[in-house]
């Protein structure tokens, strides 16, 4: 493979988060030469798309970059947004990782020299193998509907938000309860603001159940290592939203029903925006039912795992509801009921258009098995569910990057040993 002017990489990692970084070490404990080319800086997604308020969700003790396990001193804890941010610029420091931030790649393809060219606002790099550490969330999802909305209604995706003082007065809606759309609306509803919530259809989990944080319960089970082959809903569990809770002040239970009864509106999903109303489905009460009943079956999950261990934990009941919705709103005037401002927590779309290869199924996700895509030498790690629920995470990312690096190492081997013998029998030919 040829070397122009040190523009040519054995690997290079596109994504320079914590998915490219446990990648980064991982090919340096196998004495792979790499680069990263990070199009922002380290730990940009953290500094700037998440608001003041930001915690992790998961303890500390499950920030396990590899050869970097959590330095603090309370691993029970919630790490805030800055402390992540440091946490990771920290580990990027302490591996060396070769990264050059501020490289945006433009366009990746097969180099017909071999390999793969990668254009940037860098110039061009070419590769013998590739990995996309780039995540899967690149464009903030802001649905067409809102285009019905009022332009006297401040639009803000949950990207953008940072805390209740950058809206207008006035109440504020919140569509989607998945992690992000019930931390803000807490966020909100801590600062005394009224909100307005659209619920859909994202589970819920126990913060702390029979004396320890559930997250605990579920790693001894083994939930995050439960490769997604092994799943009953198989390849489709990608799609699922994650279950919500909080780590803020110390860690808590998200109890949409309480947060109604303290006065905040909530509101089945939203589906329509008709002459600047607000339509919403009927399907509030199912909703909140069914986060409940994921709630209450990991309760008997750890119940069933505690009674199968004979463990000495103290006694709980499951959740009951405190609240229920009565006859159902399908038609709100926003600007009527008060609301300023609407928050977008509708996640995000992918955006794969620069690649130029054929490694995508029908609905546009990378095809690949454990990271190893259908394309020789090109790998992706960091997306969630990639091998299992912990792949998206500070606790299994460096796991999953191990095995791609072991794959790129058996790669290197068979090009070597191709080149070994193509080089033997060249020199036969001219004896």
């Amino acid at each position: 493979m040829r070397n122009v002017s040190g523009r040519h990489f054995p690997v290079v990692i596109i994504g320079g988060g914590q998915a490219g970084l446990a990648m980064s070490y991982q090919l340096k404990q196998r004495e792979i030469d790499h680069i990263v080319l990070e199009k922002n800086s380290i730990a940009h997604s953290w500094k700037t798309q998440r608001w003041d308020a930001f915690c992790l969700v998961t303890p500390n003790w499950q920030c396990q970059l590899p050869g970097y396990a959590y330095p603090g001193s309370d691993p029970k804890g919630f790490m805030l947004r800055d402390d992540i941010v440091a946490y990771v610029e920290s580990y990027a420091k302490q591996i060396g990782a070769p990264v050059r931030e501020g490289v945006r790649v433009t366009r990746l393809a097969a180099d017909p020299a071999g390999g793969y060219q990668l254009d940037s606002s860098d110039g061009e790099f070419t590769a013998d193998s590739v990995v996309l550490a780039v995540s899967g969330y690149h464009i903030p999802n802001v649905p067409r509907i809102s285009e019905k909305l009022s332009p006297a209604i401040v639009q803000v995706h949950s990207s953008a938000y940072r805390n209740p003082g950058q809206l207008p007065e006035g109440e504020v809606l919140v569509v989607g309860s998945g992690q992000s759309g019930c931390q803000i609306a807490e966020d909100l509803h801590l600062s005394g603001r009224k909100v307005h919530l659209a619920v859909g259809s994202a589970p819920r989990c126990p913060r702390v159940y029979r004396g320890r944080d559930a997250v605990e319960w579920l790693d001894d089970l083994g939930q995050y290592d439960l490769p997604v082959e092994q799943h009953s809903l198989k390849e489709k569990v990608r799609k699922n939203a994650n279950h919500y809770l909080t780590g803020r002040d110390g860690g808590r239970d998200i109890d949409l029903r309480r947060f109604a009864a303290e006065g905040m509106r909530l509101y089945g999903r939203l589906h329509d925006v008709e002459n600047g109303a607000l339509k919403f489905a009927d399907d509030l009460t199912t909703n909140l039912d069914n986060a409940d009943r994921v709630y209450n079956g990991i309760c008997k999950l750890i119940d069933d795992h505690i009674a199968r261990n004979a463990i000495d934990a103290p006694k709980q009941t499951h959740y009951a509801p405190v609240w229920k919705p009565e006859a159902p709103v399908h038609t709100l005037d926003p600007t009527a009921a008060g609301i300023t401002s609407i928050i977008w927590t509708t996640g995000f779309r992918s955006d794969w258009s620069w690649i130029d290869l054929p490694l995508f199924d029908g609905s546009g996700y990378p095809t690949h098995k454990r990271g190893v895509t259908t394309v020789d030498d090109v790998y992706v790690l960091g997306l969630p569910w990639l091998h299992t629920w912990g792949s998206g995470r500070f606790v299994g990312v460096g796991r999953d990057a191990g095995f791609v690096a072991d794959a790129i190492e058996k790669r290197q081997a068979v090009r070597f040993n191709a080149a070994t013998i193509a080089a033997s029998e060249q020199v036969a030919k001219s004896a």
